[in-house]
């Protein structure tokens, strides 16, 4: 039977680029997606650019564009990454598209039809210095549960404890930094306590596989209420004031849909886009609309997301759905986030980031990093740890030791010594191995369906081995080194030509590029899993072309090199170039004293300082601050010097040494000159460590 599945991964915010994570999530979804595709199924895999909330109209104010074009800009590099790491959406689109407004406005309209939208007057935080209301994401404090500071106004990244704004303790604006202030408005809410929802849910959720364990153990925790009554599911606000960037509420001039309202709305928005451009006729011959799709009763609905969108996606969501008349998910698959060396989390300045188009831009096969997430991910919610040896190992040992080296080991018998040519038929120990291989595609599809990719790739590598073993068994090198022995050679190298056609159907889903090479050198239609049931025979194969590269441990130390630090601008000069500890230390730095300071015969720049520098003698040295002191200003006064410079013979005399002092570079612009003073207790000769 032909499945009909629409399947989504959480929608990017479209006020940056993508990260990692976002790469490790299409990953996962595609390579789930290539599985069902490659099973025959009909499957709809879309995407989209969440676009609206305040943050969006803050940075695009903040560029100088319009919101719209801002998202736009953004939205114009996604191609790049996607195409990059052979992600195959059918559609991407945007949450600001018009399919958007108009479903998110029919949803509501259930919902309030429904009675699950209820108005109520709320203190909501107003930043006074920027004269607007704040939302969630710009006001932040420390968690009223666990006490963690500098967490959003709408949940704890800590301890994962969804709150309302005004509920953190000693809240401030993350625009302005300033105090906010409580002003009343009218909100509107999804009454999620109401007892309707509280039963749909815990009927919804503890559905037999419906969830994951983990996901499902940690919902519980959300419907429960405590001794005095408090906790549980509380409801929703859906609405924000103007000034915002969003969907205007039916019949409620000033206000607007929360964009975790229309966001996941977006997913529906995206597939209407796609039917209604004719993208499920061109590709499927399906000629439905959008509307007659939804409403037929065989459509599977999946989410792949991150975990700390959970709340939004187990509860929220289906709700929103579900009373307003419409299908739920089958089901929301949720991953862990993406570390590195061992749990640590990604920090660009640290030189621990993986940043998706460094990668590619060093030339690094994307699918190297396709198979290694692959090898990492599983069905449960855990993170995924990137190590650059066991990355390194992977690729080389198992991708391309195991597996790529079948087809080279064999493929230039076949092309020289037969004419491309494979046998029709093979002896009964290669007939045994092949049909190994093929006993093993039910195991295979099992797993990926059940999304264990870790487990799938460890089954072909053993299947690969058992290959390899056969190659060392026969060794067909020795073989056609024998006279009369052609057609033994023929059936050695055809069945490893055989079994690595298998091989690749198995890891095609993973390898989709990697996969087209392969048909090609065979000359082979593209290969789905109903190709294992039949063998290639006497077919002519193509010449063999290297299929891929090993990893280059050095490709991997520019990957994670710490980025140059920042140039910052103080006072319109960049620093310096990096240094070492080493070359601090060479500069012996220390308190001096100003025993006399006076003019220069001849120079209205300079200053000459007689100096104490705890040596039992005193320094000369001539500084160019006379237009910002007095001699008389500085007599007896304690500042800091450079002790180790090289005596400059000058003008007017020998210095001894430079004084330090602070200045802007264009001194026309930002005039002043400012040297440095140690605060009390300081002594002469003391050195500046």
């Amino acid at each position: 039977m032909t499945r009909q599945l629409f399947v989504t991964t959480a929608l990017p915010y479209a006020n940056g680029k993508f990260h990692i994570g976002h790469i490790m999530e299409y990953i996962q979804a595609d390579i789930w997606v290539r599985f069902q595709r490659m099973r025959g199924h009909q499957v709809h895999f879309v995407g989209a650019d969440d676009a609206h909330g305040a943050p969006i109209m803050i940075a695009a104010e903040k560029a100088g564009k319009t919101p719209q074009q801002f998202v736009a800009d953004i939205a114009a590099g996604r191609k790049e990454y996607l195409d990059g790491f052979h992600i195959s959406f059918d559609n991407w689109h945007s949450t600001d598209g018009v399919e958007n407004h108009e479903l998110a406005q029919d949803i509501y309209r259930g919902l309030r039809d429904n009675g699950l939208i209820e108005v109520r007057a709320i203190e909501q935080f107003f930043d006074p210095d920027k004269g607007m209301f704040l939302p969630d994401r710009f006001i932040k404090g420390e968690c009223p549960k666990c006490g963690a500071k500098d967490q959003y106004g709408d949940s704890c990244e800590s301890c994962g404890a969804v709150y309302a704004p005004t509920e953190l303790k000693n809240p401030y604006s993350a625009l302005s930094g300033a105090t906010p202030v409580l002003k009343t408005s009218d909100h509107y809410f999804f009454r999620l306590s109401d007892p309707r929802c509280v039963e749909f849910l815990q009927n919804w959720t503890t559905e037999p596989g419906k969830l994951q364990p983990e996901v499902l153990n940690k919902i519980k925790e959300w419907f429960t209420k405590d001794e005095e009554g408090q906790g549980g599911l509380g409801d929703w606000d859906i609405s924000r004031d103007a000034p915002y960037f969003g969907i205007e509420i039916p019949d409620a001039p000033g206000k607007f849909f929360y964009v975790w309202l229309d966001a996941p709305i977006g997913y529906l928005a995206s597939l209407k886009n796609w039917f209604d451009k004719g993208g499920p006729a061109a590709k499927y011959g399906d000629t439905r609309s959008f509307a007659e799709f939804m409403a037929s009763p065989d459509i599977e609905q999946y989410h792949f997301i991150g975990k700390d969108i959970t709340y939004f996606h187990t509860l929220f969501w289906p709700a929103t759905l579900h009373f307003s008349g419409r299908r739920t998910p089958t089901n929301v698959f949720v991953h862990g986030f993406m570390t590195v060396n061992n749990g640590e989390k990604m920090s660009k300045s640290r030189g621990t980031g993986l940043d998706p188009l460094k990668y590619l831009s060093l030339g690094m096969n994307p699918e190297w990093l396709r198979y290694y997430i692959a090898a990492k991910l599983n069905s449960h919610v855990e993170d995924v740890d990137f190590n650059r040896d066991d990355f390194t190992a992977r690729v080389n040992a198992d991708l391309i030791g195991k597996y790529v080296n079948i087809a080279s080991r064999a493929a230039g018998f076949i092309a020289k010594r037969f004419g491309g040519r494979l046998s029709a038929d093979v002896g009964v120990e290669g007939r045994v191995l092949l049909d190994t291989l093929r006993a093993h595609r039910d195991t295979v599809t099992g797993l990926y369906e059940a999304r264990e990719f870790g487990k799938v790739l460890r089954e072909i590598m053993a299947l690969a081995d058992r290959v390899n073993e056969y190659v060392d068994q026969n060794k067909p090198w020795e073989i056609a080194k024998q006279a009369g022995q052609d057609a033994v050679l023929q059936d050695v190298c055809t069945v490893c030509i055989e079994a690595f056609r298998l091989l690749t159907i198995y890891l095609k889903p993973v390898l989709p590029a990697l996969a087209a090479q392969v048909e090609a050198f065979l000359q082979v239609e593209p290969l789905d899993f109903h190709a294992t049931e039949r063998a290639l025979g006497a077919h002519v194969i193509g010449s063999y072309q290297h299929l891929m590269q090993r990893v280059d441990p050095k490709l991997l130390e520019e990957l994670f090199a710490a980025p140059e630090p920042e140039k910052l601008i103080p006072g319109g000069e960049e620093l310096a170039p990096e240094i070492k500890i080493d070359d601090f230390t060479k500069v012996d730095l220390r308190i001096a004293k100003i025993v006399k300071a006076e003019t220069v015969d001849g120079s209205t720049k300079l200053l000459r300082l007689t100096l104490d520098v705890g040596e039992g003698r005193t320094r000369n040295v001539f500084s160019g601050i006379a237009g910002a002191y007095k001699p008389e200003d500085l007599t007896g006064k304690l500042t800091v010097m450079v002790a180790n410079l090289a005596p400059r013979k000058m003008k007017f005399g020998v210095s001894e040494g430079m004084v330090l002092a602070a200045s802007h570079a264009d001194e026309k612009a930002n005039p002043g000159v400012f040297v440095l003073e140690p605060f009390p207790g300081a002594q002469p000769g003391m050195r500046v460590r």
